[in-house]
């Protein structure tokens, strides 16, 4: 074995970006509180694009106010339009919770919006509602960042000094509503009491009630959060968040809390780690329900191993799922072809290392990637899966590489909000869609390439005669 040459390339233009916009991923994040509702300072149409984006891919109606800033406010500011919004929302929603996410726009315009706040409570005798400003500029960063800027505004806004409790806190990131109740029924089984942000595993994922909700229940609550400052560790999914970012950071730099940071639960070592990780905080052994769940793992990898030995998957998406994913391959015996993410200074680097210095073939990684790049590593490098989200339908529909869907956004499937990947379970579930993909492939193109084989040989034989 030979060491693995990892390859780094950040592209300065991005065509067919491998990310969405930094407002976004604070959208999603905010609805993991309850009682909340987004507003962006920005035009019309970011907010627009943002409803349509989140309804496509968790298939629940997604309100998103705006301040609808136009050329006017571009050049006078846009206080006045932002307490407009403030008052329709207020009138409308009543909700108890709003976050002002900022757009490019208001960024680039320097609005104050801290200043805003303040002037707009103390004009309207504000008391009983929380207005919580964060900046998400989408010139500086993505919506993986636009997602840990927001939870970590909302911890910092709530925590307060309190007192210590056996509690723990549960900090997850872009996951899907699934995810997040898997995670919660893990805690539940091994006995902990628990806050997790956000929780957006109801708000996102709603069971049918026959009558729309302007706001849905569900959620962290704001309790909760304030609580989070006295609890006795804080898990965080986060290896790749930025310390600036970082919610579970910032409660165990201004609290004390101690930080466990982990990697997501997907895949037999990282979700072994988890669970000893709760065992030691619990100090309860663990439920014989989950031995058997890790068992079934076991066994499934064991049955898919042969096949998945063929695989040269693409992994692209969030940092945190790609490297959590491509964990999950090495152990499974597929070597990736190439780990790409839109965001930049992701640390992948630094963390991939170690799981590819063994590997026989050298992979690609490559951050603040597009999909034109993505393609092109694919390509050269024989890539014979893609994994991530809709995105990558290109290298399906331009270079026929299948594809498994999982992360966020899914445009092109329906389901995005229940596919599971974390936990014994989850991540079996994962492994069948992966592996059935492959024998799809194989066993879907096996007669057509045999076809054209013998015409090409009957083609050899009539060109002689």
């Amino acid at each position: 074995m030979t060491d693995c040459t990892v390859t780094t390339r950040v592209r300065q233009v991005n065509e067919n970006q491998c990310h969405m916009c930094m407002p976004l991923g604070g959208v999603v994040a905010l609805r993991g509180v309850e009682h909340s509702i987004a507003l962006v300072h920005g035009s019309q149409g970011c907010s627009t694009y943002m409803r349509l984006a989140n309804v496509e891919h968790f298939n629940e109606p997604i309100d998103i106010a705006s301040s609808s800033l136009n050329e006017k406010q571009t050049i006078f500011g846009g206080e006045a339009n932002l307490r407009k919004a403030l008052d329709n929302v207020i009138r409308v929603y009543q909700p108890k919770v709003i976050g002002i996410m900022t757009s490019c726009l208001a960024e680039t315009m320097g609005d104050d919006i801290e200043r805003f706040i303040e002037t707009y409570k103390n004009d309207r005798e504000i008391r009983e509602i929380d207005i919580i400003p964060v900046s998400t500029p989408s010139y500086n960063g993505t919506h993986t960042e636009g997602f840990w800027a927001t939870t970590r505004a909302v911890v910092a806004y709530y925590a307060r000094p309190t007192e210590r409790h056996p509690g723990i806190n549960v900090i997850v990131p872009n996951i899907s509503p699934a995810d997040i109740r898997e995670i919660k029924r893990i805690l539940d089984l091994m006995g902990l009491e628990y806050t997790l942000l956000p929780d957006y595993s109801l708000t996102l994922d709603r069971p049918f009630g026959g009558r729309y909700q302007k706001i849905a229940p569900g959620g962290t609550s704001t309790a909760g959060i304030a609580r989070m400052a006295g609890a006795q560790a804080t898990i965080q999914f986060g290896l790749t968040c930025p310390e600036p970012l970082s919610p579970g950071l910032f409660l165990e730099q201004q609290f004390g809390v101690p930080l466990i940071n982990l990697p997501l639960p997907i895949g037999l070592d990282s979700m072994d780690l988890f669970v000893r990780t709760l065992h030691d905080l619990s100090r309860r052994p663990v439920p014989e329900s989950l031995v058997l769940e890790r068992g079934w793992l076991c066994d499934g990898m064991a049955d898919a191993h042969k096949i998945n030995a063929g695989a040269r998957p693409a992994i692209y998406g969030e940092p945190e799922l790609i490297y959590a994913l491509a964990k999950l391959c090495m152990e499974n015996g597929s070597i990736p072809a190439v780990i790409a993410s839109g965001t930049q200074n992701s640390g992948l680097v630094g963390l991939l290392q170690p799981l590819l210095k063994d590997a026989l073939e050298e992979p690609v990684i490559l951050e603040e990637a597009d999909f034109v790049t993505i393609e092109e590593a694919a390509v050269r490098k024989g890539a014979n899966l893609a994994i991530g989200h809709s995105g990558g339908r290109y290298l399906t529909e331009r270079q026929g590489i299948p594809g498994v869907r999982v992360g966020y956004p899914i445009h092109d499937r329906i389901g995005g909000q229940r596919i599971l990947s974390v936990g014994y379970t989850g991540t079996l579930a994962f492994l069948d869609r992966f592996t059935n993909t492959l024998l799809e492939a194989k066993h879907g193109s096996y007669r057509r390439l045999r076809k054209e084989e013998m015409l090409n040989k009957k083609g050899v034989s009539n060109a002689k005669a």
